[in-house]
């Protein structure tokens, strides 16, 4: 197991620990972190997106062009920073990654 440092929507940070394999939508879902992953995953929704902490931002996989087309639409889209956490798979690298929720839309 490795950590995340999730703020949520109300501003609280909180340490959780997330399963290597698994998405960070999944672990963030599971540990009722304001995720409400409607498509389960599916890069279809936008109701997983994150903001990854700048420091992050270079060691994260590329962005497809369905989950940048899904984060461009939303409100609150950061260029740099959006992602859909569904589709970033945790990893042992990514241990002590920080995220913040995006607004709900």
């Amino acid at each position: 197991m490795a950590v995340i440092h999730v703020t949520n929507r109300a501003g609280k940070t909180q340490t959780i620990t997330g399963k290597v394999g698994n998405t960070i939508m999944e672990i963030l879902r599971d540990a009722g972190m304001d995720v409400e992953a409607i498509c389960g995953g599916c890069c279809s929704c936008a109701t997983c997106h994150v903001f990854i902490d700048d420091a992050w931002i270079d060691k994260m996989p590329a962005r497809t062009a369905d989950e940048f087309e899904l984060v461009e639409q939303t409100r609150a889209f950061k260029d740099k920073n959006s992602r859909l956490s569904c589709q970033i798979k945790f990893t042992e690298a990514m241990d002590g990654i920080a995220v913040t929720v995006a607004p709900a839309e």
